[in-house]
């Protein structure tokens, strides 16, 4: 009588060190870095409602591809909005430049603890603008 196939599912000691050492660690799935930087900048957009609005806020982080800044306005997903960034004068040899750019809200966290600010996360257009401030 043929004996019968029977299937074990067995995971290796090195499977099992590399999930443990995964489920450590935050995995990142973004394509760009993003980098910490605190930069002033001024959102512009329409509200649901269809009233324009404009806020002062600092962005928190940065990449390539998006940008995360909270607000107080209200925006909802796939609001556009329009940044203007003023840029660090290290990163423009001296010179005073805003940078100005647009794109679509993704991604929205719940207002703050104090019920105030909301988290935005923007993907960028790929159209940009770098002009003097004095514009």
């Amino acid at each position: 009588m043929p004996k019968k196939a029977t299937t074990k599912t067995r995971t290796s000691k090195k499977t099992q060190k590399k999930d443990s050492t995964l489920s450590n660690l935050e995995i990142n799935r973004r394509r760009e870095w993003r980098f910490e930087l605190p930069l002033p900048a001024k959102i512009r957009g329409k509200l649901p409602q269809g009233k324009n609005f404009e806020e002062i806020t600092t962005i928190q982080n940065i990449s390539a591809q998006g940008v995360y800044f909270c607000l107080d306005s209200g925006v909802v997903i796939g609001s556009k909005l329009n940044l203007v960034i003023d840029m660090p004068s290290e990163l423009s040899g001296g010179e005073k430049l805003k940078l100005c750019l647009g794109g679509l809200t993704v991604r929205l966290e719940e207002p703050d603890a104090k019920g105030k600010k909301q988290g935005v996360a923007l993907r960028f257009h790929k159209d940009f603008k770098i002009i003097p401030e004095k514009e």
